[in-house]
């Protein structure tokens, strides 16, 4: 070997050597930054142990995956201040009024709830309910077509097939007539739509832009958190919310999750200018700017007290989760929950333990086929503590059920678009419509016994009765749980 061939060779030992320092160096450093940053002692044990044991592996993991809180929203909200603080400080102010003609509906919970989402009950709502996709697509496309002055639509997933084209046609035809069109979508949910689809709404004078959660230098390679909220305002004046995103298998025309079962609701009165004010703080993460809106809290059209709470990772709380904590710790007699997904963290399983201990009756409704297999192991998890306790799970068999619903007692129920998992507890950016009027959740009751009708209930030890390796893909997926 030639002296020229030996220091070559040496010098790419020292490389590597140097490259294994600096990635061992970067596993330290990173799990310190674990220590103090993950939010449970738990986690913050696995990422220390996984980062100085192999780097390698676990540090690109642990920069998608292992943040808890989405960096640079809330800064941005406030530099669009000062516009966007006035109009919430104003709205807080208008919608206030409505408080005492509520009726003192909500109890004790009341107050958290409206802690949680900075803003009031209101009363005078009118809420319809819309439980399948003929209904909500008929509707919102009604609404759409109706428009005078703007029309605000969020979506975690378009699709360009024939209901994602539709939706493009509608809102080329909004904005030549002179209607002012938002347009938002997840950049993580929407990855398949092409460029050419939105490129195309650009012509025809759409503002569309991407929710991307890796803007910026701090979140460049941050997979992890997604704008999950399905929200449609039209003049200001109604506005819809709920489990529909823009894609052919919401319709049913998907083989394999053919029906498709889920749930959205039309708004009518305050509550619409509540939601429109979720839209244009994530509005304004996306595009910098504050769309001229009509502010004027809308008129009673009905009887529902109503509250939007918009949850998220740049929250100062768990709004998410401590929104279920609060409605399940407080829950008398009934806990009907209906959710795609069921994986808990400890806190709220050990709440629905609980309350079936004191009596209440706890039912939740989740699908009997699965669109990701991984929750759907992660689920069976839990199955064992909730049969423990008496907890009653019904898996629904008459299509896909990806409807969020939650009905507490006789008097309060919410549809939005969190499901019962951590995801949507700490990472997802959500939306919830809680509800306090007996007439109405009854109308979910009603909903829910029927599907509870063409649903089976789990037998008890039925995670016994799978396979050797089913058992290991569920103790697996458990693993995996915080980031499914």
């Amino acid at each position: 070997m030639t002296s020229l061939s030996v220091f070559q060779s040496e010098n790419a030992w020292v490389i590597l050597a140097l490259l294994a320092g600096l990635i061992h160096f970067s596993g330290l450093f990173s799990a310190l930054h674990a220590v103090v940053r993950t939010r449970t002692a738990q986690g913050a044990v696995a990422w220390t142990i996984s980062l100085i044991t192999f780097p390698y592996l676990a540090l690109p993991l642990y920069w998608i995956f292992g943040r808890g809180k989405f960096h640079g929203y809330v800064a941005a909200r406030r530099s669009g201040d000062l516009q966007i603080h006035h109009i919430a400080a104003e709205l807080r102010q208008r919608l206030s009024q409505a408080v005492g003609h509520r009726g003192g509906v909500g109890g004790a919970r009341l107050g958290v709830l409206e802690e949680l989402a900075g803003m009031p009950v209101t009363a005078g709502n009118r809420i319809d309910l819309l439980q399948d996709g003929c209904a909500a697509y008929g509707a919102m496309f009604e609404a759409m077509d109706q428009a005078e002055r703007y029309v605000l639509l969020q979506s975690y997933l378009v699709r360009d097939d024939d209901l994602g084209r539709d939706l493009k046609a509608r809102l080329a035809r909004l904005s030549r007539r002179g209607v002012n069109v938002c347009f938002l979508y997840d950049e993580i949910g929407s990855h398949g739509l092409p460029a050419r689809y939105t490129a195309d709404l650009r012509k025809e004078g759409v503002n569309v832009r991407a929710f991307s959660t890796t803007q910026g230098p701090v979140n460049r390679f941050q997979l992890n958190f997604r704008n999950h909220r399905k929200i449609l305002v039209v003049d200001g004046s109604l506005a819809f919310l709920g489990g529909f995103n823009f894609g052919d298998e919401y319709l049913g025309r998907d083989r394999q999750f053919s029906p498709w079962r889920d749930t959205h609701v039309r708004l009518f009165g305050p509550c619409v200018q509540a939601l429109q004010l979720a839209f244009v703080e994530d509005w304004y993460w996306a595009a910098r700017e504050v769309p001229a809106l009509n502010w004027d809290p809308a008129e009673a059209m009905g009887e529902s007290a109503a509250l939007i709470l918009p949850t998220g990772p740049a929250d100062y709380w768990d709004s998410c989760a401590l929104f279920f904590l609060e409605a399940i710790s407080t829950a008398r007699h009934r806990i009907w929950i209906a959710s795609p997904y069921f994986v808990p963290d400890e806190q709220t399983l050990a709440a629905l333990q609980l309350a079936r201990l004191r009596g209440v009756e706890v039912r939740l409704l989740l699908p009997e086929k699965a669109d990701h297999v991984w929750v759907d192991w992660a689920s069976y998890a839990h199955y064992p503590m909730a049969e423990r306790a008496g907890i009653e799970i019904y898996r629904y068999e008459a299509g896909f059920l990806h409807q969020k619903v939650l009905l507490i007692d006789d008097d309060l129920a919410s549809v939005g678009t969190a499901n019962l998992d951590n995801r949507s507890f700490r990472l997802n950016f959500e939306v919830s419509l809680v509800v306090f009027d007996p007439a109405f959740a009854n109308q979910v009751k009603t909903m829910l016994l029927a599907d509870f009708a063409v649903s089976r209930r789990v037998i008890a030890g039925e995670l016994d009765d799978k396979s050797v390796w089913f058992r290991f893909g569920v103790s697996l997926s458990r693993l995996l749980a915080p980031v499914l």
